[in-house]
């Protein structure tokens, strides 16, 4: 089959930072499903590992955590899916990823795909809805169908969490919607996804709240420069407010919360995977609830760039993208040449 991979952590800049090469197709163990991967989308995620993860000669490491496909074979005990049905899924860290025309996931974290979307605008989905769904619902318990009164700040509401996170906030429940964005164009890709209000994070986030009226906030999801926005983010929160992060801060200090009681609160959407936790399966629910959300028009694809086809040089220019930290909404790739 073709895959991309790379062997050694480069600079996406040099020229082996990814290649393509020939690998052998897998087979499936008795929960797993093998996927023929249709589309594919790229995440921060991508760009960490890459740089963190070396592989070998023989062995080169396959990135990708989000993939659209339909389903080659099942596993002895497969009861979810059987052969022909088309999935989308974000998969496991710990195992080889998606950019391979062939995949083996765990039929526990995999959803059907909306029907009503094609390949490339599903597979934009899966990894950033379940990192929305668990920041929001599991971690800072923003309740389902209530919270009226309530605000929550999403800082970093244009990329790929952050469309999704809006717009499951915003039909999902009652709160007020604050999302954050420095540009033009970003802005009015956040107010298209629904916020009521958006805000600028270049500027000190507790008074651009002040600005527009909108006060201390119940609810922070932090997806991006937690560490540049921190002080500001414990200043804007209300007391015994709750604050979500998904991304690396060098340090944090969790001290200046004890004043206002604040919660502090990691989502991994990997988690689940890794520790194969007992409620791994929620996965697999959360994503045929966004696939039912989709194609009831609740919910819209968050595709931003279709990069072209699934190779090396594509992906190399994908990743450079999001290391410039200037990408809006999520970057896809479809079929191989």
């Amino acid at each position: 089959m073709k895959a991309v991979g790379y062997i050694k952590s480069l600079p996406i800049t040099e020229e082996r930072a990814l290649f393509d090469f020939e690998a052998e197709a897998p087979a499936p163990g008795p929960r797993d499903l093998l996927v023929r991967v249709k589309a594919v989308s790229v995440n921060p995620v991508d760009t960490k590992v890459r740089m963190r993860r070396a592989g070998s000669e023989g062995a080169p490491v396959i990135l990708g955590w989000d993939a659209a496909g339909v389903v080659e074979a099942v596993g002895a005990e497969v009861t979810l899916f059987k052969a022909g049905d088309e999935v989308f899924y974000a998969g496991d860290l710990n195992r080889p990823g998606t950019n391979a025309e062939l995949h083996l996931v765990d039929e526990r974290l995999v959803g059907h795909k909306p029907t009503s979307l094609g390949f490339a605008e599903a597979a934009a989905l899966p990894l950033t809805s379940l990192t929305a769904w668990e920041g929001l619902f599991d971690r800072l318990q923003v309740p389902l169908g209530g919270g009226d009164g309530a605000s929550l700040l999403v800082i970093g509401a244009a990329g790929g969490v952050g469309s999704l996170a809006v717009q499951l906030a915003r039909q999902l429940s009652r709160v007020t919607v604050i999302g954050t964005a420095s540009r033009a164009e970003s802005r009015a890709w956040v107010e298209g996804l629904g916020a009521h209000a958006v805000i600028d994070h270049s500027r000190p986030l507790s008074e651009e709240l002040d600005a527009a009226g909108l006060g201390l906030v119940d609810y922070t999801y932090t997806l991006t420069h937690t560490d540049t926005h921190w002080a500001e983010i414990i200043k804007a929160a209300k007391p015994q407010g709750r604050i979500a992060i998904i991304d690396d801060p060098a340090t944090l200090d969790a001290l200046p919360l004890k004043g206002k009681s604040l919660s502090l609160h990691w989502e991994l959407m990997f988690t689940r995977s890794l520790f194969q936790t007992p409620d791994m399966i929620r996965q697999h629910e959360i994503l045929n609830e966004v696939a039912r959300l989709v194609d009831a028009g609740t919910l819209r694809t968050t595709l931003g760039e279709h990069f072209g086809s699934i190779n090396a040089a594509n992906l190399t220019r994908a990743h450079a993208r999001l290391e410039s930290a200037r990408s809006i909404g999520k970057i896809v790739l479809e079929g191989w040449d």
